[in-house]
Parts: structure tokens; sequence; C-alpha cells
């Protein structure tokens, strides 16, 4: 493999910098909006002595004290890798239904770890189980429509929070958190698994060396066909997920595929979003698969859906970069988080799955020549994360979706036990998961560009680390 020409990080990313719901109140009209109200790109002002959250290091916790929220199948089955982190115990499980708590207590004593406390039976269960004493950490794993609510609660109640995609869905939320993490000084982030992908980490240290030269775009998103399991009537509890698609349209879910290209492009740590524009297919693809295999009987047949089955939205950022983020969840088609970024240099291709054991393809000059893709494997094996190498056989025996899920576990555990800053934070978690409101706006304006928030408050001007971490170590378990 050849070296291209040393380059400062400055350059290469873009030159001198540029001066179920009915019962959540969320109704139908969820993301309903005028379709000329503009959306402004001024930041709220902070209250008296509030202060920036950037940079802001954990206190050291010598053991991290956990506590779950929403114990369907996602927090089910996170709940194994939460005790299996070193240095982590899991204190108090809730949910509204009190036998998943206990399945989920039953479990973790399976598998030798301690008793965690049982809450549940009621909605406001969650808020008795955070007046308890032994609780660092929130994990909220609900229903979307509940995680601005809880994930407050969180922090209000003086704990850090790590909340499941998204951490809200309204702008006012977003802001919300943003000055409620502020005020509390504790941190809330976006529990964010692809972010800790074996590929899309080393895609960052590829970005980060200058092997793509001067990034210019990027495409990530989530494309899978959700279909059976949105008709499922256990999957999802009370058919939550589906019920979205009849609400408005919007870009619900591509903060998966999104987040990683972001982190690449140094969104937040000297660049930031600017503007997003939307558009929207057609919404065909859940009354097809209705109208096939779901018989007359299922609720289902009562709902009318009205959101695209492609929505894709283009975000342009100060640095002059574009992202292409797409959501799409009604279609027959194999999964992808897309995850492709591009420069003056060369090309990376995630999920092509013909080319290497990776499921990557890669072109870069003057590795590559005659336009023909070259397999990732070399390049992942090279600029592999400090991180797979330290715990990848940990992950790929501890967590779901290839490890990725125990990576961002251990790495949120031992950020907290060693005191470092966060690798995401509560800005990251806002911008990120800020097309999905944005989308219904533009797309109540016929496409136009709406302004993406500044959640930083201008700080994003300032480098930064963040996935790019350096090495370092679990503290030992006394």
């Amino acid at each position: 493999m050849h070296e291209i020409p040393a380059v400062s990080r400055r350059t290469v990313m873009g030159g001198a910098l540029a001066s179920g719901a009915v019962v959540a109140g969320l109704g139908t009209t969820a993301f309903a909006a005028p379709a000329a109200a503009p959306i402004a790109d001024t930041a709220p002002a902070r209250r008296r002595g509030q202060k920036s959250m950037i940079n802001v290091p954990f206190d050291e916790y010598r053991t991290v004290r956990v506590a779950l929220i929403g114990l369907g199948n996602r927090g089910h089955g996170m709940a194994s890798g939460w005790g299996a982190v070193p240095g982590c115990i899991v204190t108090a499980v809730c949910d509204v239904r009190a036998d998943r708590a206990r399945r989920t207590a039953d479990k973790l004593v399976a598998e030798g770890r301690p008793r965690p406390a049982e809450y549940g039976g009621s909605a406001d269960a969650y808020e008795r189980m955070l007046r308890r004493e032994d609780i660092d950490l929130v994990y909220v794993a609900t229903p979307w429509e509940f995680h601005y609510e809880q994930g407050r609660a969180c922090l209000l109640s003086g704990r850090h929070a790590i909340v499941e995609l998204p951490v809200a869905t309204e702008l006012h939320e977003l802001w919300d958190l943003v000055d409620t993490s502020e005020r509390m000084r504790r941190h809330l982030f976006l529990s964010e698994n692809c972010s800790y992908g074996r590929n899309e980490l080393a895609m960052l240290k590829m970005a980060h060396d200058g092997l793509f030269g001067d990034v210019t775009n990027g495409h990530g998103g989530y494309l899978h066909d959700l279909r059976e399991l949105l008709f499922s009537d256990t999957y999802y509890t009370d058919a939550w997920r589906r019920l979205w698609h009849t609400r408005s349209t919007a870009s619900l879910y591509p903060m998966h595929g999104l987040a990683p290209i972001a982190a690449a492009m140094d969104i937040n740590r000297g660049d930031r979003m600017t503007t997003l524009r939307a558009t929207a297919t057609e919404p065909r693809g859940l009354a097809d698969y209705r109208e096939r295999f779901i018989p007359r009987s299922h609720p289902s047949w009562k709902e009318t859906y009205i959101n695209g089955d492609l929505i894709t939205c283009l975000i342009d950022t100060a640095q002059g970069r574009v992202i292409r983020a797409e959501h799409e969840v009604s279609f027959p088609r194999p999964y992808s988080r897309i995850n492709s970024l591009a420069g003056s240099r060369g090309i990376f291709e995630d999920y092509a799955g013909v080319t290497s054991a990776s499921g990557g393809r890669v072109y870069l000059e003057p590795d590559h020549s005659g336009h023909t893709w070259q397999p990732f494997d070399t390049y992942l094996k090279e600029f592999d994360h400090w991180l797979w190498q330290k715990i990848g056989d940990d992950a790929a025996n501890n967590g779901g979706h290839g490890g990725m899920d125990y990576v961002l576990q251990w790495r949120t555990v031992q950020q907290m036990r060693a005191g470092l800053v966060p690798d995401m934070d509560v800005y990251d978690a806002a911008v990120w998961c800020s097309p999905i409101p944005l989308s219904v706006k533009s797309l109540a304006a016929e496409g136009r560009p709406v302004a993406v928030p500044d959640f930083t408050r201008g700080s994003w001007v300032n480098r930064r680390t963040g996935l790019d971490s350096r090495p370092s170590e679990m503290p030992p378990v006394t």
C-alpha cells in the first residue's frame, strides 16, 4: 500500500474554518407545523449560570451502577451486556409490564449477576425507580414517544442518561435536553451503537489520517425491510413503531448511518450542519404488504399510512460538504446503513457484500487505478480502531449487532470509571436526531431548505476529540 503525502488534519477536513402513542399525547399530528413556519437558527439564551457540557469529563466512578427503563426486545437484550462489563452492575430494572422486569432480573441472576430491584406495573414506575440512591447511569430503551420525557427525568434526578434512538422527536424537546444537561451538569447521549461499528470506526480513522483527501460528501442512513416485524402482534408492543407511519411524513430513524458520517466530517468539532432539505416517495410499501399478507380482521386495517417509503435528506455543512441521509423500512431489500464517504482522493462504500469479507469496498489514489473497486479488508486491518483491537473478542461473546452493542457499553462504563470526556454528547444527540422534525418542516414547505440549529451555541468551531479517541485502559476492579 502506498503512502499519500502528509497533509494536516485541518486541510484534510476542509481547509481553514469558515467565520403508540395517542397515550403519549402525540396523536396523529405529532409533527404538524404550518408550511410557511420558518425554523429560527438563533439559539435560545442560556439561563444564568448555565454552561456548556462540551469537554466536561465524567466524575470517576469506582463502580458504575446502571438502571434500565424499557425491557422489550432491545432493553432485555442489552441487559446482559451491561452486566458483563467490568466494574458495572445493574441495580434496578423497570418496565410498565412488571413481568418483563421480572424476566430481565431472572436472566441476570441466571448469568451470575446480582439480582436488580424490579419496578413495573404502572406508567410512573420509572419515577419511583429514580428515587433510589444506587443509580449512576440510566439506559432508556422504551418506545420513541417516551424517550424525551424519560431522558429528561433521568437528568433531573441527577443521573447520566444513555437513550436509544431518537432522544426526542421535536426541536423544542431537543433544545430542552441540551439545556437540562447543561443545568444539571449531567451527560445525556444517544445510544448510537453503530458509531462503534468496526467498519465505521476504521472509516473514521482513514478520514482523519487523510486517505480520502479533502472529504466532500457522505451517504448514510437506515435501510431495513421491517414489514414483517412492523405487522407482528408481539415484536413491537401495541404496534408502536408501525403507528409512527400514520402520523406524518418524516425521516424517522436515519441516525445509524448519519452519525458515523457526521463523526468522519467532525460535525460539532470543526464543522456543523447548516441546512436540510427533504424529499419523500409515496407511501406504498406498508399498504401493499398488508393487502397481500395481513388478514382483514387485523387492527392494522383501520390505519392509514402517510409516511413516505423512502425519505431522503440532503444536509449542507458550514465547510461546504453534503450529507445524504436516508430512511426506508417498508420495501423488500437487504439491510444497509450505506456508510459511504468520499473526497478528493477516494471513496469507501460499505455493504457491497461481494468484494471483501468486511462487506466494504474502497478506491483510493494512489493505491488504486483502473476504476476498479478493491476489497476493504487490508484497510480495516491497518486502521482498526483501538477499541476493537482491545475488546473485539469480548464484544463478539457479549454483544449483539456484531459486537458493537458491547463496545458501546464497555466504552461508556470505561469513560465513567476513568473520569473521561464522553465520545458522544448531548449536542451530538441533538443534531443527529434533528432530521426528524426538520424533514417534516422541509416537506411541509415543498422540499425547501430549512435551517439546522446550532445546538453547541457556537462551540462547533473548536476542534476536539470524539469517537477518534486515544487508547486508554479500563480501571481495575477492586
